[in-house]
């Protein structure tokens, strides 16, 4: 997960150089007024979105099988300690000569 957000973290900085770069080089149109480095930020997301896209796909899909096994295994884990808490909750119950409790 780390290496596709340093991966992305590194087209949009080089998006950003190649536009800053064209930008002031007079090739792209300035901001208007005082919003010229929001201009080149915005523009720098707007072109490497796509190329973050189809560029790191196989990077991408790596990443969500990994969040995938992360969330099936805290989804286990919380089954087990619920499992664990009924069965504690039961033992507690015939020890004081009370019938299960059921939710």
């Amino acid at each position: 997960m780390l290496r596709y957000t340093l991966m992305r973290l590194g087209i949009f900085v080089g998006c950003l150089v190649v536009v800053w770069g064209l930008v002031y080089a007079g090739l792209f149109p300035r901001g208007l007024g005082s919003s010229n480095g929001m201009w080149i930020v915005l523009l720098s997301l707007l072109i490497s979105a796509p190329i973050s896209f189809v560029v790191l796909r196989k990077e991408r899909d790596r990443a969500s099988v990994q969040v995938a096994q992360r969330v099936d295994r805290m989804k286990a884990n919380l089954d087990a300690n619920r499992s664990q808490e009924d069965e504690t909750v039961d033992e507690a119950g015939r020890s004081q000569g009370q019938a299960p409790q059921t939710s």
